[in-house]
């Protein structure tokens, strides 16, 4: 790593021993990068915070096609929003359930009204909008 800094971080006993144990549980090879990676998580988080902020993400949806209308429904939406879709993945779970996750990048604001909107359609089971930057 490039210029390392050292910082003291002080715990109680009770505090460090759960520490220790949920980051050995996640695979932590120590406790810096523990740490490191809940700062970068707390970044992100905040980073989502701010409407005008950048960020990509995936929006994965399961949806009944025999409803009528979703497909086209969902399509007409997202050729509505080129700019945020990345790319599209689209699964056939069973004869009735398909999957899709698209891939977005814009303006938090942007990317969380899509999400809304698709997910709002009739027809859609269930999704999770995940963003990172």
């Amino acid at each position: 790593m490039e210029n390392i800094i050292r910082k003291g971080i002080a715990f109680d006993k009770k505090q460090l021993k759960e520490f220790d144990a949920a980051s050995t549980k996640k695979g932590y090879k120590n406790r810096s990068d523990a740490i490191r990676d809940l700062i970068r998580k707390s970044l992100v988080d905040e980073k989502r915070e701010n409407p005008e902020s950048a960020m990509m993400g995936t929006l994965t949806l399961v949806y009944d096609h025999h409803e009528h209308n979703v497909q086209h429904n969902l399509t007409h939406i997202q050729h509505h929003h080129p700019g945020l879709i990345r790319s599209t993945l689209h699964v056939h779970m069973n004869e009735s359930k398909c999957m899709e996750v698209l891939v977005l990048e814009g303006k938090v604001k942007n990317i969380t009204g899509l999400a809304d909107e698709i997910l709002s359609s009739q027809g859609v089971l269930h999704g999770k909008l995940v963003l990172t930057g």
